[in-house]
């Protein structure tokens, strides 16, 4: 291939490295007397068997060829691993449950789901040093072991963390392990001779494995083996300034060397997230990647799907979450959804439990759609074991219509195959004892399938002569690339001494073999001195992350700036010519959009920006609204209102001046409006602490109103007044009569709950407050008072009165008179992009201000609405 000819010649270094390395394979096996057909090759990961096989067919083009393996592809050749029911199995959807078996047979029942995850993975750490353990040595092995695990008693911080690792070690000692085969007689007596290759990190069981081959095994140390390259290497240092301009640099890079011939190109996976930027960008670039590593199987699209319906069907699932899932159903029609969303963001309802309890018989179409999705969510509500628990999720993804997309998609075939769902796969779990058969409720059910998918990965087919391969750092040993572009290399993604799994101590890790901060140090400096010799190297790190944290670059990163082995990198990103094309102030028109109804908040918008009118009032744009949006201030308004309505109501028809009877009635109307507006336990938890001053606050202000002979008389009034071809509108929050003066009056209130400051201010501001005089409009009395009573939450509640309401009243309804003309007239009505009205504006991102072009000239003079 045409790929891999250009890189022996880039990197003729690493085939030497591989001349060597069989040779002493080829002359271990001629002093042994090993027949090479009988002579097994270990390599430190599977993707070097190819390039091993492919050596030593161009060193040794005649006679037999021995088999290069790595362990585990070997012991799957030699036998098919089948699991007791209590094995450690390696597979995290079968170890999930026999975690949890075992917890409750040592009496941690009511621990188990804290425990089972930690347990699980406590005993994957634990596994590869048992199993490098020859099986007839494993009883001895495991009573040195024991001597090690600390006790701590029940009650102690540590106790649970001892109880974990001790259960993990006997999970692991009593298991078979699939490995067990590779050290079976005959499997011994087979093999002539046995060379482990070596990578950067010794592995316990290939060592295992040569001890027990005895002077037939024999160890090659690849880095060894590898000779600095034949020409000093460019290394180009890149310091970005965050993971955006990190992720643009690194995929210059790679086109840069694709462009010049230096390919293969290896592009360390250091950072996930990082990789997944930089492949979007090489994707719409057209350059072909081979991404070895692949990606967690729950961060795919088929993953997050099969996880919606799981979490949809929760007892306490949210309209959100039911709306996620729904919106990928083909079965349901996009009209039936949409009407569904609407209705939801309409009223507001968070829990869908709340909305599938409404009487829908008035809306049949809609009734149906919620009926469905209620019989999907039946369907996986009872408690049962996962034998039953896999074929109710698949039915229920078959009539959602989403079972044929999973099976069209790579990615969703192997998702459906790592949860079990495929045909077929069932009958496995038979194999699993009695950890499968336990009942499992939904929760558990959810967090099984979680977990799986965690732990699994997906590896999309790719072409195997693709110019980009995406490996972790360790894997480019033996690999003939002929640049290598290494992003993430700062402090945190790239540490010289990386943090070892697991909470073992340091004893414990050198007795058993695992894994210490000293071995993976030394493995992690070889692997970076290792990518360093590549002939075209290019490291790149972030000086600050998202969310604005300072970042120094990688230790190794400092070292090599030490060394002076580095340049400063150019970026390679191509600047591109792009022409001005300001954004500016829209101005349109809204002579053929009449405005039948005005209310006062439609109105105060034309004052504030016409722009916002047009757009909201005469085109009719509505934002949607939130549905797990928390209680605001504003939602607690609207609730003060309702409760202020249902006291003044009540009190209406039964009088009572005793002060406790009137705290008793404040309680029970705002329970009563909490129960209407079917709000769950804890909504407005924020403001219940200060509801009994505001209670007693606003009775102590009644009653000293009421001593000025103001009387209640109605709330929330919906009122009507025509003026012209126009309506005026709107919801008078209370109407008092006040008789103190002699005559009768009238007293418009409009309650506010915001701080006292801002409604004085109100009041000041005169004819730029048009809310009390529009009010005032809605109403034929000649004479009439209006005030704002602001309910304060620390209770202090007082009144606010505009004494030139009437004044104000003639003056409002002349320039609303005015203004509606000269709309009519086609005047433009303009964004005016000024004050704090733009700050939350839900029509901001229409009008375009934050792109308006700073040279914009001025508009032309001219009045506007």
């Amino acid at each position: 291939m045409t790929v891999i000819a250009k890189s022996d010649q880039c990197a003729g270094w690493s085939m030497g490295l591989w001349q060597r390395a069989l040779a002493q394979v080829a002359a271990h096996a001629s002093a042994q007397g090993a027949h090479l057909a009988r002579t097994v090759v270990l390599v430190p990961y599977a993707q070097l068997m190819p390039w091993a096989q492919r050596h030593w067919a161009l060193q040794f083009p005649q006679g037999f060829a021995p088999r290069f393996e790595t362990t585990r592809n070997w012991a799957r050749q030699l036998q098919v691993f089948e699991p007791s029911a209590d094995d450690f199995a390696g597979d995290v959807a079968r170890d999930t449950l026999t975690a949890r078996a075992l917890l409750d047979r040592v009496g941690q029942g009511a621990q188990r789901e804290m425990l089972a995850t930690p347990l699980q993975e406590a005993a994957a750490q634990l596994a590869p040093a048992v199993a490098a353990v020859p099986p007839a040595q494993r009883a001895a092995w495991g009573d040195e072991a024991r001597k090690l695990l600390t006790t701590a008693d029940e009650g102690s911080s540590l106790h649970y963390e001892a109880l974990v690792a001790r259960l993990a070690l006997e999970w692991v000692l009593a298991s078979r392990h699939a490995t067990d085969v590779l050290f079976e007689p005959g499997v011994r007596a087979a093999v002539d001779a046995l060379v482990v290759l070596e990578g950067f990190q010794s592995d316990a069981l290939p060592q295992a494995l040569l001890a027990h081959w005895g002077e037939q095994g024999a160890c090659v140390a690849l880095p060894v083996l590898v000779d600095e390259a034949p020409a000093p290497p460019k290394r180009a240092q890149h310091a970005a300034t965050d993971a955006e301009d990190e992720a643009h640099r690194a995929a210059a890079c790679v086109l840069a060397h694709v462009r010049d011939g230096r390919v293969p190109v290896a592009l360390a996976a250091t950072d996930r997230a990082l990789i997944r930027r930089v492949l979007a960008h090489l994707d719409s670039s057209g350059v072909l990647v081979r991404d070895e590593s692949g990606w967690i199987l729950s961060t795919t699209r088929a993953a997050s799907r099969v996880m919606a319906a799981l979490q949809a069907a929760a007892w306490n699932a949210s309209s959100n979450a039911v709306l996620d899932w729904i919106k990928h159903t083909p079965a349901l029609m996009p009209g039936d959804v949409n009407r569904l969303e609407q209705w939801l963001r309409k009223g507001v309802v968070q829990h869908w439990a709340a909305a599938a309890a409404r009487d829908l018989s008035a809306q049949p179409q809609l009734a149906r759609t919620v009926a469905t999705v209620e019989a999907w969510r039946e369907s996986l509500r009872a408690a049962r074991p996962l034998a039953q628990w896999l074929p109710a999720l698949r039915a229920v993804l078959e009539q959602a219509g989403q079972w044929q997309g999973l099976q069209a998609d790579p990615a969703g075939m192997r998702v459906s195959a790592a949860l079990r769902l495929q045909d077929g796969q069932q009958a496995e779990l038979d194999g699993w004892g009695d950890s499968a058969g336990r009942r499992m409720t939904l929760a558990e059910f959810t967090r099984w399938a979680r977990d799986v998918l965690e732990a699994g990965r997906y590896v999309a087919a790719q072409a195997a002569d693709a110019p980009v391969v995406v490996l972790p750092l360790p894997q480019l040993l033996a690999r003939p690339f002929a640049a290598a572009v290494l992003p993430g290399c700062d402090e945190k993604r790239l540490q010289a001494a990386p943090e070892p799994a697991g909470d073992w101590s340091q004893a414990q890790r050198e007795a058993w073999g695992l894994p210490t901060r000293q071995s993976l140090e030394a493995a992690q400096r070889a692997a970076w001195a290792h990518a360093l010799r590549t002939p075209v190297v290019d490291v790149l790190w972030r000086t600050g992350d998202e969310g604005g944290e300072p970042l120094l670059a990688s230790a190794l990163v400092l070292a090599l700036q030490l060394d002076g082995a580095a340049t400063p990198g150019t970026d390679d990103r191509a600047a591109r010519a792009v022409a001005a094309t300001p954004t500016l102030r829209p101005q349109p028109v809204g002579q053929a959009l009449p405005v039948a109804h005005l209310s006062s908040t439609a109105y105060s918008d034309l004052r504030h920006c016409p722009y916002r009118f047009f757009a909201q009032r005469q085109l009719g744009l509505r934002e949607a609204d939130e549905l797990d949006a928390e209680v605001d201030k504003r939602d607690f308004g609207n609730w003060l209102h309702a409760v202020l309505q249902h006291f003044h109501e009540a009190l209406l028809a039964e009088p009572t001046d005793h002060p406790d009877e009137r705290r008793a009635r404040m309680d029970a109307a705002a329970e009563a409006v909490t129960r209407e507006q079917r709000l769950q336990d804890g909504d407005f938890l924020p403001f219940a602490a200060g509801w009994a001053q505001l209670r007693d606050g606003y009775l102590q202000w009644l009653a000293g109103h009421e001593q000025r002979g103001a009387t209640f008389r109605q709330a929330e009034v919906k009122a009507r007044q025509p003026l012209g071809d126009l309506e005026l509108v709107g919801t008078l929050d209370r109407i008092d009569g006040v008789s103190s003066t002699g005559e009768p009056t009238v007293l418009v209130i409009d309650y506010k709950t915001e701080s006292d400051s801002v409604t004085r201010q109100r009041i000041k501001s005169g004819a730029e407050d048009t809310q009390l005089a529009f009010y005032a409009a809605l109403l034929s009395h000649d004479t009439l008072r209006a005030a704002y009573v602001n309910v304060g939450e620390r209770g202090e509640t007082s009144m606010h009165e505009q004494d030139e309401v009437v004044h104000l009243r003639d003056v409002l309804i002349e320039g609303i008179q005015h203004d509606m003309a000269r709309i009519a007239a086609g005047a433009p009505l303009p964004a005016l992009g000024e004050g704090s009205v733009c700050e939350f504006c839900a029509v901001r991102g229409l009008c375009r201000k934050d792109m308006w072009a700073d040279t914009e000239q001025a508009l032309p003079a001219q009045e506007t609405p």
